[in-house]
């Protein structure tokens, strides 16, 4: 099965679990704990197993790997990375700006993903080698050298400074144009579609991560971890166009 197969169905299985979260959102759900004290709802394992039940009616012998219920066939060559609600706290809070992610793996390596925002119903999705739309139209990263004319996109100070990066993300916010927290998968998003220049994320697991790469490459942008690796494990993420790559990096590493 070639990309575009597998990009297609990716789009298939992320609509139909994000819409699922619709019949949830805004209706004052009850929020569970999570044993790291994340909140997770009804609506999050809903929409995941949704998905999940698809994935295995269609490709009974491919790998997945899901926020909320795990692991299944670790060893298959093609495997589905799912997060059904990437922005929970946004979702609780009524705001539209949480995500349905769903990256694919070939051989352990991000070939395609999906970022689909199903209150503002706006799918993006892309490889490296297809390129990336928003609603089936192309779209690229904006052309930015300047940070003094960049947009830059976090999602919460309060795990940028747990995690050591506070220096650094202000050093930048005194330079930048633009400094907002649109954050999670959707900031990733904007950088490419071309509404901002640079999103940084302090933690990621890589159900976060899976379908970033892809999107953030198939725009001509980069998505790179503090050293500028490009790798869904190392636990933090940046979304970048190619024009400050350079600058933001070594600003971050400069403020470690």
């Amino acid at each position: 099965m070639n990309e575009r197969e597998l990009l297609d169905h990716a789009i298939n299985f992320a609509r139909l679990g994000g819409d699922h979260t619709l019949t949830y959102f805004r209706k004052g759900l009850n929020v569970i704990r999570k044993s790291d004290d994340s909140p997770v709802t009804i609506a999050d394992r809903e929409a995941e197993q949704i998905i999940r039940n698809e994935i295995q009616r269609i490709f009974p012998d491919h790998g997945i790997i899901g926020e909320e219920y795990g692991i299944t066939n670790p060893d298959a060559r093609i495997k589905w990375i799912l997060d059904p609600i990437d922005g929970t706290i946004s979702f609780i809070h009524g705001i539209p700006l949480y995500t349905t992610l769903i990256g694919i793996l070939v051989d352990d390596n991000p070939v395609a993903g999906v970022i689909y925002a199903p209150a503002m119903d706006e799918m993006c999705e892309g490889s490296a080698t297809l390129g990336t739309r928003l609603n089936g139209k192309a779209v690229k990263v904006r052309t930015c050298t300047e940070l003094s004319e960049a947009t830059l996109i976090t999602t919460d100070r309060k795990n940028i400074r747990k995690h050591g990066f506070e220096m650094g993300i202000n050093e930048m916010m005194k330079i930048v144009k633009v400094d907002r927290t649109w954050g999670d998968a959707y900031g990733h998003m904007m950088v490419a579609t071309g509404r901002a220049d640079v999103m940084f994320d302090p933690i990621l697991n890589i159900w976060d991560a899976a379908a970033l790469m892809p999107v953030l490459q198939g725009a001509g942008g980069h998505f790179v971890d503090v050293y500028g690796r490009a790798n869904i494990h190392t636990g933090n993420g940046i979304s970048i166009v190619d024009g400050l790559k350079d600058t933001v990096l070594k600003i971050i590493q400069n403020n470690q």
